[in-house]
């Protein structure tokens, strides 16, 4: 009983963490392409605070 609720566990797992990967990408792509984002305080060019 207890085997067979570990697939069941691992599947939801890598879904929850591959939904959460997509988002992430998406954000991350959307705010790439926004030329009103603040720099990063790591970038080169970023002004210094």
């Amino acid at each position: 009983m207890e085997l067979s609720i570990l697939p069941i566990l691992f599947g939801l797992t890598a879904a929850a963490v591959l939904v959460w990967a997509l988002m992430s990408k998406r954000a991350t792509e959307n705010r790439m392409e926004d030329p009103d984002a603040p720099k990063s305080t790591l970038a080169e060019d970023a002004p210094n605070r």
